[in-house]
């Protein structure tokens, strides 16, 4: 049988206790006419707030996103901007 490679790449909670948007001072904003689709930022994001489409377009989940600024300093291409959080 072969060997199932092993992901380890972090989940969003559902529900009340896992939102963390409202700590945000900082949010990614993707530029899709930049982003090469390298997928660095879904990958390293550490609360897996950035979602993956079919054709690996990625999306950020604001509602998870503590904006860390990690996908901004990942980007190789300098897709992702860190822009103050409208309050």
């Amino acid at each position: 049988m072969p060997e199932v490679p092993v992901t380890a790449i972090a989940r969003p909670a559902k529900g009340s206790a896992g939102r963390t948007g409202l700590w945000r001072t900082e949010r990614p904003l993707i530029d899709s006419s930049k982003c090469v689709k390298c997928l660095l930022c879904w990958l390293y994001c550490p609360e897996g707030a950035i979602t993956r489409g079919e054709d690996d377009s990625v999306e950020v989940d604001y509602e998870y996103c503590k904006g860390c600024g990690i996908c901004a300093n990942e980007c190789p291409v300098k897709a992702i901007e860190m822009v103050p959080e409208a309050i």
